[in-house]
């Protein structure tokens, strides 16, 4: 009896170290715990872009089942974003980031004056001048919460930093809890290893983008109930 129980506690210990390590494999950053969001000092502060989760060490909090990843560029902006630096096509991402165009989400206010004027065709939301939200769709707040879940943590990307800033501000004035939201700045700045190209060069010398690689929600407009 007594052998029994020793080998049933041998078997059940390594049952124990062997979920562990198979979940520490599928999942590597699973155990590390994320800190509070925390703005960066200066510009990159005031669009809103955390200080410990960026472009620098987002790899580090990558393929978390407890989190959603989203990018808000287009894949064409018809915003200049040449003149400020940046690129208006989607030219790469981030890998476990899917695409969620911030400006098909809510009218785009407050674009840096060079860049002009992003698009203007039909969204989710419309914000007010005082800062307020309201929904053109019937279906526009059940939309946002399965693009973006209240029960999860939420990384956001765009091009400089301006768009996740602005997607940001917009969850928390409709109730999410601003302690689960990151800002984790701009894929122009990112240097990390998870990369995926989508900008290349054709057998022709002609630039070519393989929008296949990149996941994106799509919003069918045509078929939600305006309100």
């Amino acid at each position: 009896m007594k052998k029994y129980v020793w080998w049933s506690s041998i078997i059940a210990v390594v049952l124990i170290i062997g979920a562990f390590l198979l979940g520490r494999f599928a999942f590597p950053n699973e155990l590390a715990s994320l800190p509070a969001p925390e703005l960066e000092e200066g510009q990159r502060g005031e669009l809103g872009i955390d200080k410990n989760i960026n472009e620098k060490t987002i790899d580090d909090y990558l393929n978390r089942s407890d989190a959603v990843y989203r990018d808000l560029r287009m894949l064409k902006d018809p915003g200049n974003y040449e003149a400020i630096g940046g690129d208006s096509y989607l030219s790469g991402f981030v890998e476990g980031f899917e695409l969620v165009p911030y400006p098909y989400i809510v009218n785009v206010v407050g674009l840096p004056e060079e860049v002009g004027s992003s698009y203007t065709g039909k969204t989710l939301f419309h914000q007010h001048s005082d800062g307020s939200y309201s929904a053109n769709y019937k279906e526009s707040t059940a939309m946002l919460e399965a693009l973006f879940p209240k029960d999860k943590a939420i990384f956001l990307m765009c091009g400089g930093g301006g768009y996740s800033g602005m997607m940001k501000n917009m969850l928390v004035a409709l109730g999410w809890d601003e302690s689960k939201i990151y800002d984790v700045g701009g894929y122009w700045y990112y240097e990390g290893k998870n990369n995926v190209d989508i900008k290349r060069v054709g057998d022709n010398g002609e630039i070519v983008y393989d929008y296949y690689k990149v996941p994106v929600h799509e919003i069918e407009f045509g078929k939600l109930t305006e309100i």
